[in-house]
């Protein structure tokens, strides 16, 4: 059994993870940067320690640091959260070197999942459909023109090692991909140290839709549902939902099984997410694995009831999964705005700065999780997320309106925010219909801002500094 954690993260994933360690008797131990002496996750863990400055290599991901902190503290655990080192098999690895249980997957399945060709091609041994693409990485320009011209344009040119949209270009001819071959590879090489390259198919403007897994080291996977993760700027999410609207129980079942099966080939342990891409004709295919917790979680909580939190810290401990495949049970509706600090009208670009003056909605159905407060500083060193405002429902309208009151009563003053924006979807045709995919912001985001101005939204809020 886990006696002590320390939690390699700050904000408000740190402080849900701090609370789930008090609940179960478990002492805790936060880190932080220089300047952040007074963030919430540190007040509230039992000890804290500074671990460098406020730039993140020199802080959350510094190794050596972090390492260094929970054998001082005498941990016997790291949970990392997401970001940062969450999806680093060298930190993984580190704390394995150390005696201390990583909580999260094995470092080899962390580098193998993390191999976006590699993985693709353990998807296809295990039955799971992936775009269709190249077999491995592609070494020159003209091998991956060859491929294109195969599979046909419009493709994507994506980085092995790559994530969250950096390394990944597309082209519609075969200058396209000649070019995108070579800022591909320079990017991934400068953000990931690996600039091998790899081409698939562009599903263009598909849903995005995840399934939530679960496994422990006694061989038991299962799925927790799915989520709809369409709304997205930049390939950041800001909205999510589940279960997703609209879906068959033929296709849930059939994704989810399939979910499953991914998880298992790669002999997964802990919390993840198998994430596909759904074009309009249903045809689904998977894309990536996050072996890590994800930001939209709780709304997979609210519907299943299932604390999977809990679970990582359970699973950790060598303990079997509290629940099997047939006692997941999906109820009501449940929806997330990831709130951040951004101007809308300068690009959606960070905008941090002092929060002069906050209030958070309550009541039934309402749930915020955030580590800020009044007179809280935001920081520009980091995300720029702040808080996620969660609301449930018998039924997805009853989840919509509930959000629509939450955010309305939620005030944020002194930096600019996507609050507005986020509240102005939940009145919107497509979204009320479900019938949004990932070109849903690029489509609608002029008419939204123009119906913000035109209510006088943009003095009031977003001009606030």
């Amino acid at each position: 059994m886990l006696r002590k954690v320390l939690v390699a993260n700050r904000g408000e994933i740190a402080v849900r993870i701090i609370r789930e360690c008090m609940d179960a008797s478990l002492e805790t131990v936060a880190v932080y940067s220089k300047g952040e002496e007074d963030a919430l996750h540190t007040l509230m863990a039992g000890e804290a320690v500074c671990i460098g400055g406020p730039r993140p290599a020199d802080s959350y991901l510094n190794i050596d640091n972090i390492i260094s902190a929970a054998v001082n503290t005498g941990c016997d655990a790291i949970h990392p959260g997401f970001g940062f080192l969450s999806e680093n098999s060298d930190f993984a690895r580190a704390c394995e070197d150390n005696d201390l249980k990583f909580i999260g997957p094995a470092a080899d399945v962390i580098d193998m999942m993390g191999n976006k060709s590699a993985a693709r091609d353990m998807m296809k041994r295990a039955g799971v459909p992936v775009v269709p693409g190249s077999d491995g990485p592609v070494t020159t320009a003209e091998e991956a023109v060859d491929v294109a011209e195969q599979i046909g344009y419009p493709v994507l040119v994506k980085a092995s090692a790559g994530g969250g949209g950096r390394g990944m270009r597309r082209a519609d001819d075969r200058e396209g991909v000649i070019r995108a071959y070579s800022e591909a590879s320079a990017e991934a090489e400068s953000c990931f140290g690996n600039g091998e390259l790899y081409v698939e198919k562009l599903v263009e403007d598909p849903r995005h839709i995840e399934f939530q897994i679960l496994a422990d080291s006694q061989g038991n996977v299962i799925h927790l549902g799915e989520r709809n993760c369409s709304i997205q700027r930049r390939n950041q999410k800001m909205i999510e939902e589940a279960p997703a609207f609209g879906f068959s129980d033929q296709i849930r079942k059939k994704m989810g099984a399939a979910a499953v099966r991914a998880a298992e080939a790669a002999g997964y342990e802990n919390a993840g997410t198998i994430e596909f891409i759904m074009d309009d004709e249903d045809n689904y295919y998977f894309i990536e694995m996050n072996t890590r917790l994800q930001v939209e979680h709780p709304v997979t909580e609210m519907v299943t009831g299932v604390n999977i939190v809990n679970e990582q810290l359970r699973i950790a401990s060598g303990l079997p999964l509290s629940l099997k495949q047939e006692d997941v049970r999906i109820s009501g509706h449940a929806l997330e705005c990831r709130i951040a600090a951004e101007d809308v009208y300068r690009n959606f670009a960070p905008c941090p700065g002092r929060i002069d003056f906050l209030h958070f909605p309550a009541g039934n159905g309402v749930r915020v999780d955030s580590a800020v407060y009044n007179g809280c500083e935001i920081s520009p060193y980091y995300d720029s997320m702040i808080a996620k405002v969660i609301t449930t429902g018998g039924t997805r309208l009853e989840a919509v309106r509930r959000m629509r009151r939450a955010l309305e009563e939620t005030a944020i003053e002194g930096v600019s925010t996507t609050l507005p924006i986020q509240d102005l979807i939940m009145y919107s045709r497509d979204f009320l219909r479900g019938t949004y995919n990932t070109g849903y912001m690029e489509k609608h985001l002029q008419e939204i801002l123009d119906i913000y101005e035109a209510a006088g939204g943009r003095n009031e809020s977003t001009d606030r500094k």
